[in-house]
């Protein structure tokens, strides 16, 4: 039991646990969805081992509590639910993807989980350019995940395939993801982390650099417009805090706060003025990709249930009403809205869209008041700001961005990512009081 007290393994296992939430499709593609139940039971078992150890820490006061009341409700939903096996099956993912990222947000530092998410998101991108390399130069054809069966194999969709073999036509590679959406958004989490370890001299000068321009190639192969998008928003984001940074007098800050609400509030409009002009640049069309028409579908079905939804199920699951050919694009059965916003309404109605709602707003909130606060080391000293502070409300940005476009935020690797930083944040909080 020493062992879960040693930093050294409680930053292995985080990086084991960030491994597994942003490139779960690379265990469940390589060694089946069976070998992919192992690895998890394995992880969440040590994980409730680690907290019964460190049980001093976990409690309720260091739990944000709009992450308890979402649990509860996605919990409670099960009673009114319109699916309540498939919603008890959501709601246990839920608690198996929430256990992990406490164990890691109560327990590692900033410092800590910054190296964690380092090394974890590193593996990904190599491996990644490593699998697509082997794909073209030695298995060139595309290749089908073990679990695939033989009726998959006859004509598959091209969204089944693991790798298309795409590497030296110039498209989008999927990395060992399986997905080029979501390896974009590995890529631009990793440009985030990759800088900030730089800015917190947390790793060498060759290193840095290296990884920087490893996370801009994956970017550039998987070429998504949400993560365009994202790259705007968290550059914007950061000019904000580094604004907020150099007002040194109420007065200054108070000055600030109003420069950064009006230019966000004249970005929106032109945003919305040339919206058309936008997507044209970043190559999407007005429908943004099908997008709009599956909003719509939602859109109608959660207005059946407004209030308190159809019952938590996080990912649709495709055996049960009214989710089965719901929306199929390209002969692709959807398995989510492309909206977390629009997925929690559908799934908790109104009332799970406010408790989601303060879930994220007060870790950004405490997340912008610890980059742009002083760190007072003595009583009387000025005070210095912390590079490894700018991490959590970067991360947010991205992950808020990719909430309009895409479910993630709900499940795995980007929901781990939101409990990790409202759970660290909260502890950094009380710490500082």
């Amino acid at each position: 039991m020493a062992v879960l007290e040693s930093r050294g393994f409680l930053t292995g296992f985080a990086t084991l646990v960030l491994f597994t939430g942003l490139a779960g499709d690379a265990w469940r593609n390589s060694i089946s969805w069976y070998g992919f139940g192992v690895v998890v039971a394995i992880i969440v078992a040590t994980a409730i081992l680690i907290l019964v150890r460190h049980r001093a820490v976990v409690t309720l006061a260091n739990v944000p509590w709009p992450l308890v009341a979402f649990l509860a409700l996605a919990t409670l939903s099960i009673a009114w639910s319109f699916y309540p096996g498939a919603s008890a099956l959501g709601v246990l993912s839920q608690f198996v993807t929430t256990i992990p990222a406490l164990a890691v947000g109560l327990l590692l530092s900033g410092r800590e989980l910054l190296r964690a998410l380092g090394r974890a998101l590193r593996i990904i991108l190599w491996l990644s350019i490593l699998f697509e390399l082997v794909v073209a130069f030695i298995v060139r054809a595309p290749v089908l995940p073990v679990w695939a069966t033989a009726a998959d194999r006859l004509d598959p969709p091209l969204m089944l395939f693991w790798s298309r073999n795409l590497l030296l036509e110039g498209d989008k590679i999927q990395g060992i993801v399986g997905n080029s959406a979501l390896l974009a958004m590995v890529g631009l989490i990793a440009l985030i982390v990759f800088s900030v370890e730089v800015a917190a001299r947390s790793v060498g000068r060759v290193t840095g650099t290296v990884s920087i321009l490893l996370a801009v190639a994956i970017i550039a192969l998987t070429r998504s417009a949400t993560i365009y998008a994202g790259i705007v928003g968290v550059a914007v984001f950061l000019a904000a805090i580094l604004l907020m940074r150099r007002a040194s007098t109420p007065r200054a800050r108070s000055a600030t706060y109003a420069v950064i609400v009006a230019a966000a509030a004249a970005v929106t409009a032109l945003s919305l003025v040339f919206q058309s002009q936008l997507l044209q640049l970043v190559g999407k069309s007005d429908n943004l990709t099908g997008r709009s028409g599956i909003w719509d579908t939602v859109i109608a079905l959660a207005q059946q249930r407004p209030a308190f939804g159809w019952g938590w199920v996080s990912f649709w699951p495709p055996w049960v009403e009214p989710f089965n050919n719901l929306i199929i694009r390209n002969g692709v059965m959807q398995l989510h809205a492309h909206n977390a916003w629009l997925d929690v309404w559908l799934q908790l109605g109104i009332v799970g869209l406010i408790v989601f709602g303060a879930l994220v707003i007060t870790t950004l909130v405490r997340s912008w008041l610890m980059a742009t606060d002083r760190v007072v080391s003595f009583p009387g000293s000025p005070g210095t700001f912390s590079a490894v502070s700018l991490l959590a409300p970067l991360l947010l940005t991205a992950l808020l961005v990719q909430s309009l476009a895409e479910s993630r935020l709900l499940v795995e690797g980007c929901y781990m990512l939101l409990v990790i930083l409202a759970t660290s944040s909260k502890v950094a909080m009380l710490g500082r009081r």
